[in-house]
């Protein structure tokens, strides 16, 4: 068994800045600046695929905010004054809402709160911060053996048929929930399954183009295989699926 180091420390300037409240009631979760190693190990990860190699260090310049948890119904409610999702439920993470769909609540919850501040995490802001500064496989450990303390999937609960209340099993090192399991995370960026290997060492946002959008986390609907910090899927960015949804990242982190 590896240790859960990571790469290089992460870089906090003066107090650890406290979690953030907004006016819908998002709590956002300081992720300070640092390195980690983006992608899959292929001595550690049997399942790592094609569009998750190389695995290359990256660093985030900048500290940002996260979401502690998926948008949740009553918050995107609270927005767009309407509920998409499948299944219906206030703790519930908000669900069948595209790319597309993610922006356009972005940019109201933006306008409603005079910023320019909310928007997706890029690929690898989203990685960085569920890596918590581990480089293991999950960031509870490489193996799938605690995988129900941490994440709603199909394994080890087949029964699973829809998202479950967002922050209900255990939380990663830096207090994110669900950053595995329960709902694929729409992310900024376009997807290239070449990407990593022409990929900018520091602060990577995807390529200029592309035909679908990176999704990240796996989600109730996924086996093991699917539930690592290295998985990455795309979508079309109009696809509006029960097991999709997204968190958001805020700028400004002291």
């Amino acid at each position: 068994m590896r240790a859960k180091s990571p790469v290089g420390s992460p870089k906090i300037v003066g107090s650890t800045p406290k979690p953030y409240t907004n006016s819908i009631g998002m709590e956002l979760v300081p992720i300070p600046a640092g390195s980690f190693m983006m992608g899959a190990d292929v001595h550690f990860d049997s399942a790592a695929g094609e569009g998750e190699l190389p695995q290359h260090v990256v660093t985030i310049q900048k500290p940002f905010y996260l979401g502690k948890y998926a948008v949740t119904q009553q918050q995107w409610v609270a927005v767009m004054g309407n509920n998409p999702s499948a299944a219906k439920g206030r703790t519930l993470p908000v669900e069948k809402v595209s790319w597309q769909d993610a922006q356009a609540f972005i940019q109201a919850l933006n306008s409603k709160e005079g910023t320019s501040a909310y928007r997706l995490p890029t690929e690898a802001e989203w990685e960085y911060a569920a890596r918590a500064g581990t480089n293991t496989n999950r960031y509870w450990g490489d193996g799938p053996e605690e995988i129900g303390l941490y994440a709603w999937c199909k394994h080890p609960d087949d029964s699973l048929k829809g998202a479950r209340p967002v922050g209900q099993l255990k939380p990663n090192g830096w207090g994110l929930y669900d950053m595995l399991g329960n709902l694929h995370e729409w992310c900024q960026d376009w997807y290239s399954e070449k990407y990593y290997a022409e990929s900018p060492s520091t602060d990577p946002k995807g390529p200029a183009e592309g035909s679908a959008r990176v999704v990240r986390g796996g989600s109730w609907n996924d086996v093991e295989t699917g539930i690592r910090a290295a998985y990455r899927f795309r979508l079309l960015p109009d696809s509006q699926y029960s097991n999709v949804g997204f968190r958001l990242l805020m700028t400004g982190a002291a």
